[in-house]
């Protein structure tokens, strides 16, 4: 696609995982900026999205990942195969991954895989697919166009706790982070994205934390997820499983509090857990955010230079 001095946010996907519990796509955004496009997270079905959406590998800049739950980054793999080399319209040229490193809390953590690892131990499984595509389509090599980075943790005088640290930066767009409470995951992520146009951030996986207030204020769009706590009570899910989401995840309410307090002009839910109509997320939100609320849909689109409005179509 090509979009002429333009900002658009594409919610490629909508719902938390790794259960699937209904049509829409799993966590992923697109960050659209003059035909170029920078993705969050990759959710399953983010692939076909994607190219539903009119993106293809070639316009591609960066990837950021928030965390490394599997709902969050299942389809990397997926993706970099659909999308590299001429013959798909694939990235030729190198693009960057962003992500969180191992896990220092972890008593593993050592032994685990950050963002660095998932990748290269993707293309040690893909090592057949990728040689012979290479000899029999002239494809470039893909491991000499992943300039990936692991996030590195500011110290507490350069931007730590509560105050937002830059992690990447070109002439579209500037991309901020901040460590988010997700526990017992670490670290995780919110990333906000400025342009021209406005700013958009993304909550990633959280509780409500005065981080991502700091992060999100004055943002024309505020991606926050949202959990329905009901849902898995009246399910008779154990309540290990309830506690993590209580102390992990933000009821709708808890959104709108963070998206009034951070001053944000439109609240987009999504990432949502548990089962709701639109109407019961959209109501529970409106309880304590003044501003415009939507519940996202797997593909829909707003483009900040209309007011954050979504595109019909």
């Amino acid at each position: 696609m090509n979009i002429s001095s333009s900002t658009e946010l594409i919610t490629l996907g909508t719902a938390a995982g790794p259960a699937i519990r209904g049509k829409e796509n799993g966590m992923a955004s697109a960050v659209v900026v003059d035909g170029k496009h920078y993705l969050v997270d990759f959710g399953l079905g983010c692939v076909r999205a994607a190219h539903q959406a009119g993106l293809r590998g070639q316009d591609l800049v960066a990837g950021f990942i928030t965390h490394l739950h599997s709902d969050h980054v299942g389809e990397l793999p997926a993706y970099l195969m659909w999308n590299w080399g001429a013959p798909v319209d694939g990235f030729t040229t190198p693009v960057g991954l962003y992500g969180p490193g191992k896990d220092p809390n972890h008593v593993r953590g050592q032994q685990l895989a950050g963002t660095r690892e998932l990748v290269d131990h993707t293309l040690k499984a893909f090592s057949y697919d990728l040689d012979i595509r290479v000899t029999d389509e002239a494809r470039p090599v893909m491991n000499t166009l992943l300039d990936v980075q692991e996030i590195t943790l500011p110290a507490a005088a350069e931007g730590s706790g509560n105050r937002p640290f830059i992690i990447y930066e070109d002439d579209r767009v500037t991309v901020r982070a901040v460590l988010v409470e997700h526990p017992p995951v670490f670290p995780a992520f919110a990333f906000r994205f400025d342009t021209a146009h406005g700013s958009m951030t993304f909550s990633g996986d959280t509780a409500e934390c005065d981080a991502l207030i700091e992060l999100a204020r004055g943002s024309d769009i505020l991606v926050h997820e949202a959990v329905n706590l009901e849902f898995f009570t009246a399910m008779g899910f154990s309540p290990t499983f309830i506690n993590h989401q209580r102390e992990s995840h933000t009821s709708p309410e808890g959104a709108g509090r963070v998206a009034q307090a951070a001053g944000v002009k439109h609240l987009v839910l999504s990432h949502l857990a548990g089962v709701a109509t639109p109407e019961e997320w959209k109501q529970r939100a409106e309880t304590s955010f003044a501003g415009q609320v939507t519940v996202a849909s797997s593909g829909q689109r707003f483009a900040l230079n209309t007011l954050a409005a979504p595109v019909v179509g």
